[in-house]
């Protein structure tokens, strides 16, 4: 059987001032081409449909779209809700959109619902677990504790008891999650996956991720949360989000992930890319070389942040990077590091005394960026401090 995986399609969010609406069009546009050319027997889609809780009309009308492109497609589409969603708002209606082949499972008592599929192999049950926030639903699972681990694990107790009591013998699995899944037990300090910026922090005691084991005896889990595409184990993967949504994910190579489930071995993973408006990258270094070398001019068309390190932020530096770089859309400014003061180190106020005004300022930009004033710069300064003097005695004085 074949299915083609997605997850964290963030309708409505913006990238950095940027409207992605029309990318997020294209990509959906994208989605219903590929599942029609690759022929697909499903589509599983792991959650965070919406960025927000809440979302724009904007949002909304894409979504609507979406449904509308699925149902067409003539084949069951299975999709949970993220930590991003709203399980309430994105499962109203369920009941009516499973009538044209679209399951939603956004509520935790539906964890051990199956879709049943079947082809020339045999039957396959495709399990939709939400997102399981754990204080919240501790008590419906009957979990033993308010962790990720726990509520993950009792609802996967009750999809076994579903496969071995109510389901036909040799019937595949496939589970749908919205999780911070890590390789073996998740018991290393260090999750061994690739986390970004853009992912919304699901920690509960500290502890974000849970380990692949509690997916054992499933043939195919189909994650999403993470958003770079990568495998976790040989039948446990992370499609990743169809679009870019922060900087960290300039390496990625966005794409959708098709699945061939055959009996008896492995799933068969093939990633396939999506179309992104424009490629990212980073820049770094002192403006003036940004502006001139020639190597940077094939970079005009990618979304770009910059980080300078000259002495001093330049005057007006995104304005002069815009004009070669249109699309910067992120500007940071890397400081000389200042080490911390010895314990030994005279005070603040020790430091100051017997200082002019003069020097107190000429001080504070040579450590700011480096390098003392230049002298039409001390000219300036001299200036401030003497009106600054002047403005004083007249206050005196009235």
């Amino acid at each position: 059987m074949r299915f083609l995986h997605t997850s964290d399609w963030h309708l409505g969010r913006r990238f950095h001032g940027e409207d992605l609406i029309p990318a997020q069009h294209a990509f959906l546009d994208h989605l219903h081409q590929t599942a029609r050319t690759e022929q697909v027997d499903a589509i599983l889609v792991a959650g965070d449909i919406y960025d927000r809780a809440i979302p724009g009309l904007d949002a909304v009308r894409l979504f609507n779209r979406a449904l509308h492109q699925l149902a067409d497609l003539d084949v069951p589409i299975v999709m949970i809700s993220g930590n991003h969603d709203s399980a309430h708002r994105l499962g109203l209606g369920s009941g009516l959109f499973a009538r044209a082949g679209i399951h939603l499972r956004t509520d935790p008592a539906t964890c051990d619902v199956p879709v049943l599929l079947e082809d020339a192999d045999g039957p396959v049950a495709v399990y939709g677990v939400p997102y399981l926030e754990p204080s919240m639903v501790r008590t419906q699972l009957e979990a033993e504790a308010i962790s990720h681990r726990a509520v993950l694990t009792a609802a996967m107790d009750n999809i076994h008891a579903d496969l071995t009591n109510r389901q036909p013998a040799g019937t595949r699995s496939v589970v749908i999650a919205h999780a911070f899944v890590t390789p073996g037990t998740g018991q290393d300090q260090e999750p061994q996956v690739e986390e970004s910026a853009s992912e919304r922090d699901i920690s509960v005691g500290g502890v974000a991720h849970v380990g692949a084991d509690v997916f054992d005896g499933i043939d195919y889990v189909a994650l999403g949360h993470l958003h770079g595409p990568q495998k976790v184990t040989d039948r446990v993967h992370y499609s990743g989000s169809p679009l870019p949504y922060s900087f960290s994910e300039t390496t990625h190579t966005k794409s959708l992930t098709l699945v061939d489930l055959t009996p008896g071995t492995a799933p068969a993973i093939t990633r396939l890319p999506c179309p992104t408006p424009h490629r990212l990258e980073r820049l770094e270094g002192l403006l003036h070389d940004l502006l001139d070398n020639p190597a940077h001019e094939p970079l005009k068309d990618a979304w770009i942040e910059v980080t300078l390190t000259d002495p001093a932020l330049p005057f007006e530096a995104m304005a002069r990077l815009r004009r070669r770089f249109p699309h910067t859309l992120s500007l940071k400014h890397q400081r000389a590091f200042i080490p911390a003061q010895a314990t030994d180190t005279p005070t603040y106020t020790e430091r100051l005394r017997g200082r002019s005004e003069l020097d107190i300022a000429c001080d504070f930009i040579a450590d700011m960026r480096g390098t003392s004033p230049t002298p039409d710069e001390h000219a300036l300064l001299q200036q401030a401090v003497d009106a600054a003097r002047v403005n004083e005695l007249q206050k005196e004085t009235v």
